[in-house]
């Protein structure tokens, strides 16, 4: 699943998933391991998307660790 982040062959996608995975994938429970493995499933742009607000998931990818992911993502852009 890391190698999967860090290698969606856009970068932004990468920085968004990588980074949430190299801080968060050793310490996810089962469940929430399968709600990342699925959204690794997304198609890249639309994980972007979905990330940056530009439009919501579908809800079955509208799940905690989305959630999780997202105000990740909120709080390094504002931590650079």
């Amino acid at each position: 699943m890391l190698f999967r982040a860090w290698h969606r062959g856009l970068r932004e996608a990468d920085l968004i998933l990588g980074r949430f995975a190299d801080a968060h994938l050793a310490t996810l429970d089962d469940g929430e391991l399968a709600q990342f493995d699925r959204l690794l499933e997304a198609p890249t742009r639309d994980i972007v998307s979905w990330v940056m607000g530009e439009f919501s998931p579908p809800a079955e990818d509208d799940t905690p660790l989305f959630r999780r992911l997202c105000d990740f993502y909120a709080l390094k852009g504002q931590a650079e």
